[in-house]
């Protein structure tokens, strides 16, 4: 129990950078008091508490409302450090490096579609390899790899598996341009080289969904939502590839902390300086797996625009399959934001959390410069994603950050204890949803039970002026491994 928080709004709590020594800033919580006693249950502020020892950590450590246990940084877990003499950290990235969310529009309203769900998911998971370890229809060598790493989605637009209007809605246009496929290990290229265009397993899917509600008329109509709309939600990440380099560097970074003498509260937060050897490599690999998810969702969309063309018998460009937004919600970048009255260039670590920027902080040739960021909140199988976007006050609350998804309350364990998953996929189904999942049994670590209500998160979220909510979605039918 953190016995010093502070209450600084409804949705707002502070952990003074005074409660313990050795901490360089405060952490600064965003929840309301029933999400608080969920993190101080899963011992999460203890981790926000640990980040603000972060050499070079500016302004606070902060978390989101989802916020629950992770390696090093909680997941939900926000901070930056002065790019000129701060430290960068895997744990502020975490294993799966750019997982995200994308959202494909269509013109189909979900009601016409019903008789069809069955068959649809039926094709989608015949097209989309999903589960633990499965290997994608494509396999690239060597040089395509160094290709695809350098590149990312431009380099699926090359060889045909994108429209040249999707690079357009991807964050950072598709690709960091600071990878470097050098600094990446053979055991990472043999891992990745064959698993594009699949889902992986754990809280990755692929979802069909309904608009269901429009909370900014506008917004939506710039977005291209309308109520009773089907639309695609896909998340997933860099696979094993991004898995295996978090791992290397992790062994990396635990030799800089022992060579600098570094303290730290834990060695999980293992870091390097940003400008440093180590940490530039880190860096360069880290972007390599971005590039690598990002593009891993394009060829995702593409067996998906390819499979409701079987279905529907039209074209993708004719069922208006075009891209919203894609988010990556496990990443380090460099970004330029005021700190105290002075612009600084900063390494933003948001693990478990989405980059939010509000009007007029987008490049210039954004289509959503004037207006805001998207951002993709999903949910769970049995409740709602939320579609939000960000805000001008969440840039003087967190580095313009929101939440990334409902933040779990049980682990994967416990909920295979507690829950069974042919139970639940019955269930799902007397709601009206259709599961297509790899393994039954793995259901149950994904069960709505097992996650705190997104709809609360994105509630408080809105109200701590983080990001605002745009639409809501329900869940038809889930691909899950």
């Amino acid at each position: 129990m953190i016995t010093c928080l502070e209450k600084v709004s409804p949705y707002c709590f502070k952990i003074p950078e005074t409660y313990r020594e050795g901490m360089r800033v405060p952490g600064i919580i965003y929840v309301d008091e029933q999400l608080l006693k969920l993190a101080e249950n899963d011992k999460a502020l203890e981790q926000v508490i640990n980040v603000a020892f972060l050499p070079g950590i500016v302004k606070a450590s902060f978390a989101m409302p989802d916020i629950h246990w992770g390696y090093g940084f909680p997941i939900g877990g926000v901070a930056a450090t002065n790019v000129k003499d701060g430290f960068i950290s895997p744990g502020g990235v975490g294993f799966d490096i750019s997982c995200g969310v994308r959202l494909l529009r269509t013109n189909l309203v979900a009601c016409e579609v019903a008789p069809l769900l069955k068959e649809l998911m039926h094709e989608l998971s015949r097209n989309i390899p999903k589960g633990v370890g499965k290997h994608g229809k494509i396999s690239l060598d060597r040089k395509e790899m160094v290709g695809l790493l350098s590149m990312g989605v431009k380099w699926v637009l090359e060889q045909g598996y994108a429209w040249k209007d999707d690079i357009v809605y991807v964050e950072e246009k598709g690709c960091l341009s600071e990878a470097n496929p050098d600094k990446v290990s053979e055991r990472a290229f043999e891992r990745g080289h064959n698993q594009l265009g699949t889902l992986g397993s754990g809280n990755h899917f692929l979802e069909i969904q309904e608009v269901v509600e429009i909370y900014d008329k506008h917004v939506a109509e710039v977005f291209g939502l309308f109520k009773r709309q089907f639309v695609l939600m896909i998340h997933s990440g860099s696979r094993g590839f991004g898995h295996q380099i978090c791992t290397d560097y992790i062994k990396v970074m635990d030799r800089v902390v022992k060579k600098l003498g570094l303290e730290l509260p834990d060695r999980q937060l293992a870091c390097a300086p940003i400008s440093s050897p180590e940490g530039k490599d880190y860096y360069a690999a880290m972007a390599c797996a971005a590039n690598y998810a990002m593009a891993n969702r394009q060829f995702l969309t593409y067996w998906a625009r390819q499979s409701f063309e079987y279905i529907f018998k039209k074209s993708a460009e004719d069922l208006g399959m075009s891209l919203l937004y894609d988010v990556s919600h496990n990443l380090a970048k460099f970004e330029n934001h005021v700190v105290e009255g002075e612009e600084m260039r900063l390494c933003v670590h948001r693990k478990g959390a989405t980059r939010a920027f509000g009007p007029n902080l987008l490049p210039k040739d954004s289509p959503y410069y004037k207006i805001g960021q998207p951002v993709i909140i999903p949910g769970d199988m049995g409740r709602a994603s939320y579609i939000l976007i960000g805000t001008a006050e969440s840039e003087d609350e967190a580095f313009s950050s929101t939440c990334h998804g409902a933040g779990r309350v049980m682990s994967r364990t416990q909920a295979k204890k507690t829950i069974r998953g042919d139970e639940l996929k019955r269930e799902l189904a007397e709601k009206g949803a259709v599961i297509e999942a790899g393994h039954v049994s793995l259901l149950a670590e994904e069960a709505p039970a097992a996650y705190k209500d997104v709809s609360k998160v994105v509630d408080v979220c809105e109200g701590a002026k983080l990001s605002k909510k745009v639409a809501k979605l329900r869940p038809l039918g889930v691909l899950k491994g």
